[in-house]
């Protein structure tokens, strides 16, 4: 399996149909890779909290569907990373789009888990409540967006549904950078998976992003990391590592909590 990762900077002087148009030529740029994988809210910044509410669209919007044309004209599977969603009867939701080869909306997932404690996104943007897998021919994808990858029980119960190749959009701060790589590890080993984590580069809203987009295998190595700069991380791994892995040291089937509910004294 191909997975192209493409980590962009999000400039505050470029806008986001020009951004759009842009991030759309690099997903056709990745023709013949298998998976593609965008950052989080890439069409404002993570971190440009005025812009939520301003650059909010309705889930079939221009950003679906300048990706679907995209994921279309280059023929692979794309996660185009997440949007500011606005539902007609509700609030913003940070919400995920993963798009099939031909273009058609294969999942749709609202993060769950959201930044910010008492400002920011967890008071603008409403909560997701449901986990969200992906079947693809050689691998099913979990989703979760950065914040999440803080949450283990999130990605256990994607692994209960099935998943294999974990992927995680992000907008993921600089000054916490450590915290990125030791938990996209930690996620791999403790669920013996792939774990595919995509972030942003430059400055979000006067925030330094982290970069560093990996890729990690089912033992916890690395198997492709960028850097700090805009880049195209492209990796290739066998989906059927994780079958092996979980064969050769079954440590998944020894678990007991959160299998059943626990026993009244």
């Amino acid at each position: 399996m191909r997975a192209s990762v493409i980590q962009i900077a999000v400039d505050e002087g470029e806008s986001v149909e020009s951004r759009r148009r842009r991030v759309a030529s690099m997903v056709r740029e990745q023709a013949g890779a298998d998976l593609v994988v965008l950052p989080e809210l890439w069409t404002t910044g993570a971190f440009a909290y005025e812009a939520f509410g301003q650059e909010a669209e309705p889930l079939e919007g221009p950003t679906y569907e300048a990706m679907a044309k995209a994921a279309s004209d280059a023929g692979v599977w794309l996660h185009a990373g997440s949007i500011p969603e606005r539902d007609p009867d509700g609030p913003l939701y940070n919400t995920s789009l993963v798009f099939s080869p031909s273009g058609d909306l294969a999942a749709a997932y609202r993060k769950i888990h959201r930044f910010g404690f008492d400002k920011g996104e967890a008071v603008l943007m409403g909560a997701g409540s449901e986990l969200v897998t992906v079947r693809l021919p050689s691998t099913t994808l979990g989703l979760g967006t950065c914040y999440d990858l803080r949450f283990p029980e999130l990605f256990r119960g994607l692994v209960d549904a099935g998943a294999e190749t974990l992927v995680v959009p992000a907008g993921w701060p600089e000054r916490r950078r450590s915290h990125w790589t030791l938990l996209a590890q930690a996620r791999a080993v403790e669920n013996q998976s792939f774990v595919v984590a995509c972030g942003t580069a430059g400055t979000h809203a006067g925030v330094p992003q982290a970069g560093h987009s990996i890729v990690v295998d089912p033992w916890g190595e690395v198997l492709a990391e960028a850097g700090a700069g805009e880049e195209v991380l492209t990796v290739e791994f066998d989906p059927g590592k994780v079958a092996t892995t979980r064969e050769q040291f079954p440590a998944l089937k020894d678990r007991v909590l959160g299998l059943q509910p626990p026993r009244r004294p």
